[in-house]
């Protein structure tokens, strides 16, 4: 059993094993929160009961990476993440810095440890020739996130003192802005696309905001394209699960974690295997509504479906995808994403990726909607509303364009959609300029007028006054003037 104990503003989860003499020995984990020490009080109870729990007891770095892989990344990491972060840790971590002790490790051999990943060349992963010599910047990053997420947990398990890289130098990234079809560039390529599967992968993406593997993980019993749906304008797809290739040893490490069905093998000696799984974020699952042309689409999809089920008759195996080939087996990515390049050379038109659709998704939809983040977050299935509005960032060239044009012909021309029936507001060619002011009379006939005089003369100065310091402020100025404009 295990205990927590606080310690100052920390929490430390205290208990008992045995070592290698068979001694009782204590051991302490501290954690920032009450919460976090609970969830690994659990966690070792539950590993001590079924023979599981090993005590952290590392000192190298490879050996802490091994024990926080098998600790922390198996119980939190989704596959392709475990993946992914497996292969950072045997090709760029362990053979530069897997033999250091964790007691040698400090802020500055850590920088330098990153600098010099600059210079290392990239490996090939999973039978991908990478598109970089060397590693990149973005690289660097990930394996630094690895590692700080990795040292913090090695505090935590009082290995380590301190954190040697939360304060790390790092190599600055500049993100490329993802390309995108213009509407015109999008509705010529659909016009001239002779690929119904294409034609439809394509429509859903961008109607849809749908991930490559959301789309190929989609089902019928998830649609309703139904004749009433489609009248009443209800019609929808509910997004629960992806079409995703994983190794099998990764299947095996995470005992078929989120996986809902996995495929019958084709090729009995290949390291990999199609799954169908649930989504890594709770975000994204979600329901999102059809454009009547795109559920009419899906509504002859599905009756191409059945006519190939018939055709084929037991030859066919019917896992109820909307994406599939002849005989009813999923159909991956490479399919979708040749048959686009296809498209892109053979009629000329501006290189994208896949993925280029969902990004033109999420653009277009906030454009339309007056800038509703929330409702594409919905559509989308971003697990932060700030990973929406950083896609909105990407405007076209067009449209900034266009926004000129309106500046100049709204304001500057002064062409505003009522000019011809609003008064034209008194010009003033600078904020010095102003208008005349009301003449006095020099023969005054009693003391009422005079002081009514006055008091005129007197808010005539005072008006100008508050004119002149308005007008110098060239926002304020337009605000005015569009005012007027409404009057």
């Amino acid at each position: 059993m295990a205990s927590i104990v606080k310690r100052k503003n920390r929490y430390a989860v205290v208990y008992n094993y045995k070592d290698d003499k068979g001694n009782t020995r204590q051991k302490w984990e501290t954690f920032d929160t009450n919460a976090e020490a609970k969830k690994r009080k659990i966690q070792i109870e539950y590993q001590q009961q079924t023979g599981s729990f090993v005590v952290p007891t590392a000192t190298t770095v490879a050996e802490l990476l091994d024990e926080y892989t098998s600790v922390y990344g198996v119980s939190t990491w989704a596959m392709s993440t475990y993946d992914s972060k497996r292969g950072l840790i045997l090709n760029y971590i362990n053979p530069l810095i897997g033999d250091m002790k964790l007691d040698d490790l400090n802020p500055r051999t850590m920088d330098r440890f990153f600098q010099s990943l600059l210079s290392v060349k990239a490996k090939v992963v999973n039978n991908r020739k990478p598109k970089n010599e060397y590693l990149t910047v973005h690289t660097v990053r990930e394996i630094h996130k690895l590692l700080r997420s990795a040292f913090n947990q090695a505090v935590k398990w009082e290995m380590m003192s301190r954190n040697p890289v939360l304060n790390a130098t790092l190599p600055k990234e500049e993100h490329e802005v993802r390309e995108i079809w213009t509407l015109e560039t999008l509705l010529h390529a659909l016009e001239v696309c002779d690929d119904e599967i294409l034609s439809l992968a394509i429509n859903l993406a961008f109607s849809c905001s749908l991930r490559m593997g959301e789309l190929l993980g989609l089902t019928w019993d998830c649609i309703d394209v139904s004749e009433k749906s489609i009248k009443e304008n209800t019609a929808y797809i509910y997004i629960n699960k992806e079409l995703q290739r994983v190794k099998r040893d990764v299947l095996e490490v995470l005992d078929n974690k989120d996986v809902i069905l996995t495929f019958p093998h084709l090729i009995k000696k290949g390291n990999t295997v199609l799954v169908l799984k649930s989504p890594k974020t709770k975000t994204s699952v979600r329901k999102v509504f059809l454009p009547t042309t795109v559920a009419q689409m899906l509504v002859a999809r599905k009756q191409q479906i059945d006519e190939l089920k018939e055709l084929f008759g037991d030859e066919y195996t019917d896992y109820n995808l909307v994406f599939c080939n002849s005989s009813g087996r999923p159909m991956e990515g490479q399919v979708i994403t040749h048959a686009l390049k296809k498209l892109i050379r053979e009629n000329d038109l501006p290189d994208v990726v896949f993925h280029s659709f969902r990004h033109a998704s999420i653009t277009y939809k906030l454009k339309w909607n007056g800038g509703d983040v929330k409702s594409v977050q919905g559509d989308s299935g971003h697990a932060r509303a700030e990973m929406v509005s950083n896609v909105y960032s990407h405007i076209i060239d067009e449209d900034r364009r266009f926004n000129a044009q309106r500046f100049e012909e709204r304001f500057y021309q002064g062409n505003t959609p009522e000019a011809d029936t609003i008064p034209p507001m008194p010009k003033f060619e600078s904020s010095t300029e102003l208008p005349e002011a009301v003449p006095i009379e020099s023969d005054k006939k009693d003391e009422t007028a005079t002081d009514t005089q006055a008091d005129t003369q007197a808010d005539t100065q005072a008006d100008t006054e508050l004119i002149t310091k308005l007008l110098s402020n060239p926002e304020t100025a337009a605000l005015l003037k569009a005012l007027a404009s409404k009057l």
